[in-house]
């Protein structure tokens, strides 16, 4: 197995861009990410709740049809 280590940067939106040519075609590759925990003190909550909110994979929930429940809907929980 080859090893490839590419240093890059986030940008704005805390999104990855990776451009490499690896001059191999229609092969199967491992992609490992390792994040410098000197950024602990961001919001790791926040950072995923807005990538969940962007990810287009989600946005059948936003269909009129999967708008099932309401507010009133089951019983209040407090921690």
């Amino acid at each position: 197995m080859q090893a490839i280590e590419l240093k890059t940067k986030t940008d704005k939106n805390g999104h990855l861009n990776l451009t490499c040519d690896l001059n191999k075609r229609e092969i199967n590759v491992r992609v490992i990410i390792l994040v410098d925990e000197k950024n602990e003190g961001e919001d790791e909550e926040k950072l995923w709740m807005d990538s969940i909110a962007s990810n287009p994979a989600f946005e059948f929930l936003n269909e009129p049809g999967e708008n099932i429940y309401s507010i009133t809907d089951g019983e209040p929980f407090n921690d």
